[in-house]
This record gives C-alpha cells, structure tokens and sequence, in this order.
C-alpha cells in the first residue's frame, strides 16, 4: 500500500476495509467472532469496536497458521465449525459464506477451502488437486514450481475448518518454507494424507474474494462497493442519470421516485425523503430532506434540515451553525 497506515485501516467507501468483512460475517450470525491483531494494534482494536469482535494479539507475525493459533483461547466452542477470512477483502459477500457453510455442512467436511479462478494467478496460492477435483495441497507462490505457478485455480484465503481438527492439526505444521512461517495452507496436505474429506467452494466470481494490496486494488474495491450500492438503491425505486459518478453512503436512506443528477454525494445520516429532486454535483452531508424537495446543482448542504417542497437554490453552501 506504500503507507504508514495498517493495511485494513484503508477505506472502501466510508468505511475501513475490514469493517466490510466484519459486515459480511455478522450476517452470519456466528457463536464468536475473534479478530487477530498486530501490526498498529491500537488503532486496529479501536475501529472494530462497534461490532462484537474479541480481539487476540499475535505478538510475533510467524504466518497465517500462528496467527490462528493465537486465537484457540479466545475460541471456546471447538466441537463447532471455524471460518477463517482475511481482513483485507471487502468485497466478500454474506451470502457467499452462508454457502459455503451450507457446503461445508452438507457434505461433512472436515476443511472446506473457498477457491475461485484467475486468467493471472500471480501471486496467490494454488490449488493442487487431483484427476478427479479433489483438493491435495495448496502451494503457496514462493514455493510453486514453474508448473505449478501455470494452475488458474488459486486460494481465495477463506476457510470453514472443523475447530478441533484445526488446533490439533495446527500445531503440527512446521516451517520448512521460503518463508520460514507456519503457514496455514499446510493443514489441507495434512487432512489429505490423514484421509479427511476435504473439498473445495468454488466462487465464480473472482473479485468478490481478491484482497486489496495496492491503491489501484483499493480505487477498485470502493467502486465495486459504489455499483451494488447503487444499484440496490435503483432496484428500491431511486432514479439515478450516472450511477456510476453518484456516491450514497450506506448510512443514509432516500426515498422513492427521488431523482438523482450526475455527480450527486450524499453520506452521514442523511435522510432523503420522496419525489426529491438533487441536481448535479449537489453535495450532502448530515442532512434530513422531507418531500418534494429540490437541492440545486452544485450546493453544499451539512447538518441542516429542509422541510417538504424547500427549493435550494443552485451553488447554495449551508451549514448547521
């Protein structure tokens, strides 16, 4: 990311990246969600506050395996199912581990790994598998031959893992890696050769589970955030000219039959009501707009409330206070 800042701190449309992720695993509704903290991890603790996460310290970064590890304590319901996901992909769907749950179950798995397929495979793990699509390992890029770097079908770092077998078998994997890390990829090898029924959920859509690892990553996931958000909205009767140059936060809610121009931002706790009509580049920030209202091209409006059929004229800037 070539920044000061934890990686998971970034923001997607308003929100840190790891905010999206926690989002998506509270629709789960699961018996315990542990998050694993380490580097800045005061600053980390304090932006998952408002969701009901434990948070467990890795002291010493020693790789994806010693980071689940650290989290056994905190893990107190083992004869259950762990789901285990990286912090830095805020494009992952509820309903997607509600799936693969639902797999994970259905076909009494002992590891379930999420895999997705990439034309460019650079830099993930691959999928190993068998003649007949069984998965056998999972080799991480540093260590893939030339032939293996060659399979599209990578590691979307997503688990649902038995919890006992994943301790268990945890303390077993070693460090012979270019990496000199305990990585968690190694359990799968491990179930393989004990004889465990391992499968694989494939997610056919690939961005949905890409991390963010640069800017450019991040320009895309916030857009991608941006077009569903959008297009909920337009689904629930919102008229949009240019979705894709409008922003409207997940905080704020807008009424049927409004009309919104190109270049519209409305974030906050904005409130929009009905048959609302906001012109383009108009910019909203904390403010409650009753019915019939109209919002003239290129106004600043934060903190104030309009009441049914106010006209703001256009270029207007108004404040609370």
């Amino acid at each position: 990311m070539k920044s000061d800042k934890a990686k998971v701190l970034h923001e997607v449309f308003f929100a840190p990246m790891i905010h999206h992720v926690l989002t998506a695993v509270q629709g789960m509704q699961p018996f315990k969600s542990v998050v694993i903290v380490g580097h800045q991890r005061e600053a980390v603790i304090e932006v998952v506050q408002e969701f009901a996460s434990e948070c467990v310290v890795q002291e010493e970064q020693l790789g994806t395996g010693h980071a689940v590890l650290c989290a056994e304590s905190a893990i107190n319901h083992q004869d259950g199912v762990v789901m285990v996901l990286c912090g830095d992909t805020p494009l992952i769907k509820t309903e997607t581990l509600q799936s693969m749950y639902r797999q994970h179950l259905d076909r009494s798995s002992v590891c379930t790994i999420m895999t997705t397929i990439l034309a460019d495979p650079t830099n993930y793990g691959r999928i190993i598998s068998s003649d007949s699509g069984k998965v056998l390992a999972i080799v991480e890029e540093k260590d893939a031959s030339p032939e293996q770097r060659k399979i599209s079908e990578i590691n979307a770092g997503i688990y649902c893992v038995n919890g006992g077998f994943l301790f268990e078998t945890l303390k077993k994997v070693g460090t012979e890696n270019s990496q000199g890390e305990v990585y968690l990829t190694d359990i799968v090898s491990i179930a393989v050769a004990a004889g465990c029924n391992v499968e694989k959920f494939i997610n056919p859509c690939a961005q949905d589970v890409l991390g963010v690892n640069s800017r450019i990553e991040l320009a895309l996931a916030h857009k991608e955030v941006q077009r569903r958000r959008n297009h909920q909205l337009m689904l629930q009767g919102v008229t949009m000219h240019d979705p894709e140059t409008t922003t409207i936060c997940h905080t704020t809610s807008i009424g049927r039959d409004s009309i919104l121009h190109p270049g519209v931002r409305i974030s906050g706790k904005s409130c929009i009501g009905s048959s609302c009509l906001i012109e383009e580049g108009a910019i909203l920030h904390n403010c409650s707009v009753a019915d019939n209202v109209t919002i003239g091209a290129y106004s600043y409006l934060e903190g104030i409330t309009c009441t049914t059929r106010t006209v703001i004229a256009p270029h207007s800037v108004k404040r609370n206070g």
